[in-house]
């Protein structure tokens, strides 16, 4: 199995920017996708990023254009920048890995591997 752990969440002012982590137990092995999904309190977990092993990253609408997810397999890591941050953006942020073609739609149902979750608060 694949064990993900994610880091760096907090609390932010409306308009800053917060970096989330997320470090496998071993390599992320060829053809993985490894994702960021967000859940609010009363809502359905939601995929906002996903990042497939050649690099072509797939992202929600609602977050186009101010957050940017990274991978950088030799270190098992995937990140996720996030910029411009609303309050609508406050969730619990999980890391997870998938096979082939989970990227493209991001269906929390599609995804093997899940971390824990990383708590982000914008006021």
């Amino acid at each position: 199995d694949v064990q993900l752990v994610e880091s760096g969440g907090g609390s932010v002012q409306a308009g800053g920017s917060l970096r989330l982590s997320c470090v496998a137990s071993r390599s992320l092995y060829s053809g993985a996708c490894v994702g960021w999904l967000r859940q609010a309190p009363g809502k359905e977990r939601e995929g906002v990023a996903a990042i497939d092993s050649d690099g072509i990253a797939s992202y929600a609408d609602s977050v186009k254009g101010r957050f940017t997810v990274s991978r950088d397999n030799a270190n098992n890591t995937v990140n996720l920048m996030m910029n411009s941050l609303k309050p609508e953006d406050t969730a619990m942020y999980y890391c997870a890995a998938g096979g082939l073609g989970t990227c493209l739609f991001r269906r929390p149902t599609d995804f093997t591997y899940w971390g824990q979750g990383t708590q982000v608060t914008v006021s």
